[in-house]
């Protein structure tokens, strides 16, 4: 079983609206094998909490434009990790510490990556200088 057309039609949605938000590393994963309740997992992160919401407000209101809302929110008070359920895709968007602490990816690793615009890959995560 793979991810629906309409899975990575909202996938792809997504990534562009984080992207344009400047998220970082946007990824998305085929999970339709692992899991029934969903088909796709899009990841991406942000260094701050503003950023997050940011990204957040974008993907809500492009998907919403696309004809989806979301079933379910979490996180949205804190603006460390938000999650969007739209039941065909789940949005991860975090805050670049939670990114890293929880590695989603590392659960997901084994599942298939669904390819994404160069437009919607995001920007890669800059490290800090602390010297």
């Amino acid at each position: 079983m793979t991810a629906t057309d309409r899975a990575v039609e909202l996938v792809n949605i997504a990534a562009e609206a984080a992207a344009d938000k400047l998220a970082q590393e946007i990824v998305a994963y085929d999970v339709s094998d692992q899991l029934v309740i969903t088909d796709a997992f899009l990841l991406c992160s942000a260094p701050n909490d503003r950023q997050v919401r940011s990204i957040v407000d974008e993907v809500e209101d492009r998907l919403r434009a696309a004809g989806v809302k979301p079933v379910r929110r979490e996180g949205e008070r804190d603006g460390r990790w938000v999650l969007l359920d739209y039941v065909d895709i789940v949005v991860h968007i975090q805050h670049e510490e939670e990114r890293g602490y929880y590695g989603l990816e590392r659960l997901w690793k084994d599942c298939p990556e669904i390819e994404l615009p160069e437009s919607a890959r995001g920007t890669a995560r800059v490290e800090e200088d602390h010297a």
